[in-house]
């Protein structure tokens, strides 16, 4: 890889982390402050939508080989967490103070922050194992947290507001179903396909600790 993609990516990533880390110390200022779960999305709402919205580059670098994590599953992340805060959180005011909004968000954050820390010291070649042990290690449980109480507990609170806003309707008029329809089944299929990006991480865990391990004993 050339000097300047590893720049690049050096910049990108050490960005985003500060961002997340950003969003993240708002959140918990915000429920420090407060004493409360109901100030994620004020907080830290905007900027996380601003923040997942640049994070398609990360499809684009994998659609150009910049770096090998291929499209798919970069895509399949973006996607969800795209449709979750665009189409459901940012238009539905009701959930915006709910705990699971909180609980998501503040999932994401710590997620965010360890893994482009990691990606960040990778761009230069210097990843200390403690940052790659908590980038393979700490989704085991915020995974799951920012899934169940969080966006699929959301998802849930929110349709009986889609369906009484008849939401996108406008995009929806040409179809046989209603978005409020469309998100019901979009709840039922979520945790499978969250769970081939949960066991991708798991995989990679083995692929990328087990390395370390071997080193070791070298």
């Amino acid at each position: 890889m050339s000097p300047f993609s590893n720049l690049y990516l050096l910049a990108y990533n050490a960005l985003q982390a500060l961002g997340w880390a950003f969003a993240l110390s708002r959140i918990l200022s915000s429920f420090v402050t407060t004493k409360s779960m109901n100030g994620a999305y004020a907080s830290a709402g905007e900027l996380i939508c601003l923040l997942q919205k640049v994070a398609f580059l990360e499809v684009v670098h994998g659609a150009v080989g910049l770096v090998p994590s291929g499209v798919v599953h970069p895509l399949m992340q973006w996607g969800g967490r795209i449709h979750f805060l665009l189409a459901i959180v940012r238009q539905v005011d009701e959930v915006q103070p709910l705990p699971s909004v909180f609980i998501t968000f503040f999932a994401w954050s710590l997620t965010e922050v360890i893994r482009y820390l990691h990606y960040a010291f990778n761009s230069v070649g210097n990843c200390p194992f403690w940052i790659t042990y908590l980038r393979y290690t700490a989704f085991i449980g915020l995974y799951p947290l920012g899934l169940a109480p969080g966006e699929m507990w959301l998802m849930y609170q929110a349709l009986p507001f889609i369906e009484k806003k008849d939401l996108h309707e406008d995009l929806f008029n040409s179809l046989p179903f209603s978005y409020y329809n469309f998100l019901k089944v979009v709840l039922i299929c979520y945790p499978f396909l969250w769970l081939k990006l949960y066991l991708h991480m798991f995989k990679q865990r083995r692929s990328k600790l087990g390395k370390h391990h071997e080193k070791k004993k070298m």
